[in-house]
């Protein structure tokens, strides 16, 4: 490979994050590039999907069978000298538009902003209570065990047995401390499993509280009962009746099983889309994200500078790099061309998901996507690959499209996905009391003509992260 195509196909494969470092890092490195900031963005290339649903598929480019020769074609274009009283911003069309550094959005509070951890805010807590220098080395070294979700990960002999000899500590005095700090914030922290972090949490509760006794007693003996849904053992052990126990459980609902995960919210990470794709006046339409790279251009003094220079070696350097800004923004508008033409087969291929929802996706593989865009595998590979669609329904990685295919008794075939979404929506509307087994979902997509094996039923139940029938099962 030489040097530019490599270039290319590392822009191509790099998400926006990773591409906005990457022009920021050819900005810092070379002189020849400088972002346009007085002037209009140009419109980026945008996509009409006129054909009907069920219209033909538009006739295929001459397929290349290697990413090499796809990016060879606009190589080739190029010229092997540089007019320098050329005005590269008109000749070289630039991949997007930037937000032209306004400071106006800048988020100081995220920027300045301080998250304590879990140990900080149990540490704070401990140095506004009064304790002996021995017991707060034993509640320093609890607070160093306790996880991000509030439990305590040893058990106190193991604390016992890393304390100092010379401290001559007890387990009554390790006992005393852990108790002292499982009253500190958050409610049910320090538990050493979910039975004392949920009975901790109820001891803090409003004595008064209803039901709180029975509650207590189905926690503390019978949590195991509860766990697999067992309610007939549970109310038979529990002398509780279906409605009391219906209460209990509702008590029991109000509870944290994770109160570290209130001082340790998760960080929200935010996806920034490749392409839009609206409907605009009935027609699908495909573009391309405009804030996803600043404008870039060739700075014109330096490069008129390559005619001026005297000196061999200045004039070389400075060739160099104009020859790499010219490389450069070359890759940038072959990879927003590829992504936007590979975003517009998908669409057109799976227009029946954006009209219809996820029950009609269709199966795409691809080959499909390298055939219609006369593409190899491997670079539809390196453009779906952290690349995000915006659409109405939501935001997608284009890998998301692709899908495998199960055969149907009318001989068609039906997507893994819109499979996935009728388990989904099967599952959504079964009754909580009796819900249905895998055995029986085989049964209702077989009526509707998909013949799928109850194993297949079972795969894709646990990559959408759904319990089994016997745990999905509800008292109330």
């Amino acid at each position: 490979m030489t040097p530019q195509l490599q270039q290319a196909i590392k822009l191509l494969q790099l998400s926006t994050l990773d591409l906005q470092q990457e022009i920021q890092t050819a900005l810092d490195s070379n002189p020849m590039l400088e972002v346009s900031e007085d002037e209009e963005p140009s419109a980026l290339p945008t996509a009409d999907l006129t054909a009907p649903l069920n219209g033909q598929e538009s006739a295929a480019p001459t397929t290349v069978d290697s990413p090499e020769e796809e990016i060879s074609d606009w190589q080739n274009d190029i010229p092997g000298d540089l007019p320098v009283d050329t005005r590269w911003d008109d000749v070289y069309q630039t991949s997007g538009s930037g937000s032209g550094g306004d400071d106006s959005d800048f988020d100081f509070d995220a920027r300045n902003g301080t998250s304590d951890s879990l140990q900080d805010h149990l540490q704070w807590q401990l140095n506004l209570t009064r304790m002996s220098d021995t017991d707060r080395e034993i509640a320093t070294a609890i607070i160093d065990a306790i996880d991000n979700d509030g439990r305590l990960t040893i058990s106190p002999e193991e604390i016992l047995e890393g304390m100092p000899a010379e401290a001559e500590v007890e387990m009554d005095e390790v006992m005393a401390v852990l108790h002292r700090l499982q009253q500190f914030d958050p409610p049910g922290v320090g538990g050493r499993d979910l039975r004392e972090c949920l009975l901790i949490q109820m001891q803090q509760l409003d004595p008064a509280t209803p039901w709180l006794r029975e509650a207590k007693l189905v926690v503390d003996k019978y949590i195991q009962l509860l766990g697999s849904r067992d309610y007939m053992q549970l109310m038979r052990r529990s002398r509780l009746r279906e409605n009391e126990l219906r209460e209990v459980l509702k008590l029991i609902q109000t509870l944290n099983p994770s109160p570290g995960s209130m001082i340790n919210p998760s960080t929200a990470e935010y996806v920034v889309p490749d392409v839009f794709v609206r409907k605009i006046r009935g027609r699908w339409t495909v573009e391309l994200n405009p804030e996803i790279a600043p404008k870039l251009r060739i700075n014109a003094d330096y490069a008129a500078l390559v005619r001026r220079s005297d000196s061999g070696s200045d004039k070389n350097y400075l060739r160099d790099n104009l020859q790499e800004a010219r490389w450069f923004l070359k890759s940038l508008q072959s990879r927003n061309e590829t992504l936007l033409k590979v975003s517009s087969k998908i669409v057109e291929h799976q227009r029946g998901f954006f009209e219809y929802g996820e029950e009609a996706m269709k199966p795409l593989v691809l080959h499909d996507i390298a055939e219609a865009v006369g593409m190899h595998e491997s670079t539809i590979s390196r453009v779906t690959t952290q690349k995000y669609m915006h659409t109405p329904r939501g935001i997608f990685e284009l890998k998301y499209f692709f899908s495998s295919h199960v055969a149907t008794e009318s001989g068609g075939e039906c997507s893994s996905t819109a499979i996935r979404a009728l388990i989904k929506k099967l599952i959504a509307v079964e009754n909580p009391r009796k819900p249905l087994s895998d055995s029986r979902i085989t049964e209702l997509l077989s009526e509707q003509g998909i013949v799928v094996a109850r194993r297949t039923i079972a795969k894709y139940r646990e990559a959408m992260a759904i319990a089994p029938s016997n745990e999905r099962k509800r008292l109330i």
